[in-house]
């Protein structure tokens, strides 16, 4: 196997490769594995490089003591890159709130890095029909998953990287998460990037990354994603709705001109990126945006496969079984109404009419039609009480143009 270290860390690093990482072409020394890594205490960690303590169960979570986390210094911050072996969006977001939920991360700060297979993933306050036409998804194989944190919609395949930066919740600091992205990308490929006022990594306006949060106690999350190579025509279709009236409150998403960091520089993609952003990351200071080079990067925990499973992670199945549900991805929609205008042939005459449906928790509640006359009249349907989306409302319109013209122009002039 031929050995390529990333040019930005070539001094002071092994030449020497795992091989789990030859499909993936990254490139990692193997010091950065700490599979029976001892820590301060000299415990033994289990097979997969965490020690015990690091895992907290939810009975003991409540008695960490926030308050003490701004009193630990720096050089006592260990960092761990993990990196998950799932592909699969559900697992990865079960993986993401399983470590909010249960880890403790005073002492071991974690960056999480994960790729997905095409999906599509709203933020929580999201209205999914807004941002996407779901029924086009679902027949295009396209996943939609909703996540646990704000923002707006992204599109998801392996040519995006999604770093998830984990701390305690007096650690948060969105900034210095953006800066490291910024700073492995000019190490790397001497790629000049610039984090703007909504916090999104551009070059020439041109988006590279968006980002969003969870914010609680004692622990938060910013994740972010950094597009290296994705398909920008899939990006594109996949985030395009149908053209009717959505009607909500619901937070919709900003849509800003992006860029594939291949355009940049031909030689990006995502699993060279998994190696320069790790290393950027454990490189720096825990709690400074300041590099301490290879002497640093030798005191983190460094490089660690991922196996989101339930032998490794207790409970992440259930998790993964709420994340993918209809309940928790369409029937956490906030309220909505939508509005589409049907014209109704009399004749030689054509009548413009606006069918109202209202959606409550994800299902059609009431459907009302307003006339010529801006006179409101209900519509009953077997549909009402039905999951919305685009092919059963296209099914009440139909429905409405199937209706006698006679019956139609009585209900007009009746009123």
């Amino acid at each position: 196997m031929n050995t390529i270290i990333t040019k930005g860390y070539k001094r002071g690093i092994h030449k020497c490769l795992y091989s789990v990482f030859e499909e993936a072409h990254i490139n990692l020394p193997r010091q950065c594995f700490h599979s029976n890594y001892k820590n301060q205490n000299n415990r033994t960690t289990n097979n997969y490089g965490l020690p015990p303590s690091s895992f907290v169960t939810n009975s003991t979570k409540n008695n960490l003591k926030s308050s003490n986390v701004t009193k630990i210094s720096d050089g006592n911050i260990r960092k761990s890159v993990f990196i998950s072996q799932s592909y699969d969006v559900f697992t990865n977001l079960a993986l993401e709130d399983w470590l909010y939920r249960n880890f403790d991360f005073s002492y071991h700060h974690v960056l999480l890095l994960w790729v997905n297979d095409p999906c599509v993933v709203i933020g929580r306050h999201q209205n999914p029909f807004m941002e996407t036409n779901v029924s086009k998804l679902n027949s295009n194989d396209v996943t939609i998953a909703r996540r646990n944190s704000g923002g707006g919609a992204v599109y998801h395949d392996r040519g995006n990287l999604n770093c998830t930066f984990f701390t305690p919740r007096e650690r948060y600091d969105r900034k210095y998460n953006l800066n490291i992205l910024t700073r492995a990308l000019f190490r790397e490929w001497a790629i000049k990037s610039e984090i703007n006022k909504r916090d999104d990594v551009c070059i020439n306006e041109k988006k590279l990354s968006g980002t969003a949060a969870k914010l609680g106690y004692p622990n938060a999350y910013h994740h972010c994603t950094l597009l290296a190579n994705t398909n920008k025509l899939n990006l594109g279709n996949c985030l395009s709705k149908e053209e009717v009236n959505y009607i909500s409150n619901s937070t919709a998403s900003v849509r800003s001109p992006i860029k594939n960091l291949c355009e940049i520089n031909r030689n990006v993609n995502t699993s060279q990126l998994i190696s320069s952003v790790g290393y950027e990351y454990l490189r720096t200071f825990a709690t400074e945006l300041r590099d301490g080079g290879n002497q640093q990067i030798m005191k983190q925990r460094g490089f660690q496969l991922i196996n989101p499973t339930e032998k490794w992670f207790p409970g992440i199945g259930n998790l993964r079984t709420e994340f993918k549900s209809w309940e928790w991805i369409y029937g956490k929609t906030p309220k909505f109404s939508v509005e589409k205008e049907i014209f109704l042939k009399d004749q030689d005459k054509e009548h413009k009419m606006i069918l109202n449906v209202q959606v409550e928790k994800g299902l059609i509640h009431n459907v009302t039609i307003t006339m010529p006359n801006r006179e409101q009249l209900p519509v009953v349907s077997s549909l009402q009480c039905k999951c919305y989306n685009e092919e059963n409302l296209s099914k009440i319109i139909n429905a409405l143009k199937l209706a006698s013209t006679d019956n139609i122009m009585q209900a007009i002039n009746s009123h």
